[in-house]
């Protein structure tokens, strides 16, 4: 096996439902293209009906190709003239439900599909993986008799325990508590890697996208519109829906000035040394909530209008005299009525601009 190939390779792939009227398609995703590398785990974010759940039938096999290309380990599996079969793929697959047998306890659910081994073969397996997520304990415990977490590990140990090339998972946390979420997804992933093995996630939710994945694709509207590290989403978005989508901020007015810095209503920010729009010109800066930082020192004062508690801080919706709107996150111990003037100052490190 060449190591070097991506496990995992989508080629400008298009999928799509024949229209009720007969005339022609209806697409549901168009020119898609992915690499996913051994190892590696990925996540397709976007909101509903975007087409996330989509791409993983097709890589499963349950949805056909009208054009492109779908490749695991080098080879085609899906186009629009071959499509191998779901169960010759070694693709596993944990859905939102879970789907365990409700009548099988944890450790036959597990082994449910390993029917090709020996009995004491799949027993030995089976246990093997449940130890591996920490549920041997709960080896003759029945679905009902575990957490919602509990659950998901063994969606999970199942999926993995025939030790398929590839994992998907479609939105697998969203039938727990939103609490549990982001911890749970940092388990998840602690238990991919520990077992070296390659995922691809669809969720709607970011902070489980940033718990769980090295690489993250935005979708809107069946289009891949940006394919990137966490890092790089949050800090160099390339497109204002991007920006938008991920993280909680505002687009304020800003005029470039010399010396690569543009200039706010709250002050002046240091450009990066590529940024080349020519001195006047009018551009939307993004200001993250994590930019805006609470000073009591500050000169520059803004109205609290909205607050929410989130346990470790508050997300402030702060309004200035002129009438903008920021957001910022301030600790939880600073926690100030609704129409207090607090003192605010820049604390920008990665400046994002785009055109008016």
């Amino acid at each position: 096996m060449n190591e070097t190939q991506p496990l995992l390779l989508l080629e400008n792939v298009r999928v799509g439902y024949p229209r009720l009227d007969g005339r022609g398609w209806m697409p549901i995703v168009e020119d898609l293209s992915l690499s996913l590398a051994r190892g590696d785990i990925a996540c397709l974010l976007g909101p509903s009906g975007c087409g996330k759940s989509t791409i993983l039938r097709a890589i499963c096999g349950f949805e056909a190709l009208q054009e492109g290309q779908i490749k695991l380990n080098g080879k085609i599996v899906s186009s629009s003239s071959i499509q191998v079969a779901p169960n010759l793929r070694r693709v596993g697959m944990v859905f939102q439900d879970f789907a365990l047998f409700p009548h099988l306890n944890v450790l036959d659910n597990v082994v449910f599909g390993l029917r090709a081994l020996a009995v004491s073969k799949r027993r030995e397996v089976g246990l093997a993986w449940l130890e591996r997520v920490s549920l041997a304990d709960k080896a003759q415990a029945y679905p009902h008799e575990l957490s919602g977490g509990q659950q998901q590990r063994v969606a999970l140990a199942r999926a993995m325990a025939p030790e398929p090339d590839l994992i998907l998972l479609d939105e697998p946390f969203s039938s727990l508590d939103i609490d549990l979420r982001e911890r749970l997804a940092t388990e998840m992933r602690d238990i991919l890697k520990s077992n070296d093995v390659t995922a691809l996630l669809v969720t709607h939710d970011q902070f489980e996208a940033f718990a769980l994945a090295d690489h993250i694709g935005v979708m809107s509207q069946g289009h891949m519109v940006q394919w990137d590290t966490p890092y790089d989403l949050y800090h160099e978005p390339s497109s204002r829906y991007v920006a938008d989508f991920i993280g909680r901020g505002v687009f304020v007015p800003g005029t470039i000035q010399d010396g690569a810095t543009v200039e706010i209503e709250l002050g002046r920010l240091q450009l990066d040394n590529d940024h080349h729009d020519p001195v006047g010109t009018v551009v939307d800066v993004l200001l993250r909530a994590d930019d805006i930082q609470h000073d009591d020192t500050s000169p520059l004062l803004a109205t609290v209008v909205r607050k929410t508690f989130r346990g470790a801080d508050f997300l402030y919706t702060l309004r200035l005299d002129s009438g903008l709107d920021l957001v910022a996150y301030v600790p939880s111990h600073h926690d100030h009525a609704l129409g207090e003037k607090i003192g605010i100052r820049l604390g920008v490190d990665h400046v994002v601009t785009f055109p008016k």
